[in-house]
């Protein structure tokens, strides 16, 4: 089997309240653990639509119907 790079899995965790800040101390110190903050990531998807709206103004890929907008949601 070929080894494949970069391959993660997602986890989301419910975490007291108090205790969250340990936690995300904690599981920062680990090497193999990448912490993806709320907001870093809604920028990403962001900037992704941002793009492909981009390309779909420019015609290279085809635009979508609002059907298929809301069949996405």
């Amino acid at each position: 089997m070929p080894i494949v790079k970069n391959s993660k899995q997602e986890v989301v965790l419910q975490v007291d309240k108090n205790k969250f800040q340990t936690f995300l101390d904690f599981i920062k110190t680990l090497e193999y653990v990448d912490v993806i903050n709320e907001n870093q990531q809604a920028l990403e998807e962001f900037e992704l639509s941002l793009n492909q709206v981009k390309l779909m103004q420019q015609g290279r890929i085809p635009k979508q119907t609002a059907q298929e907008f809301l069949d996405e949601l």
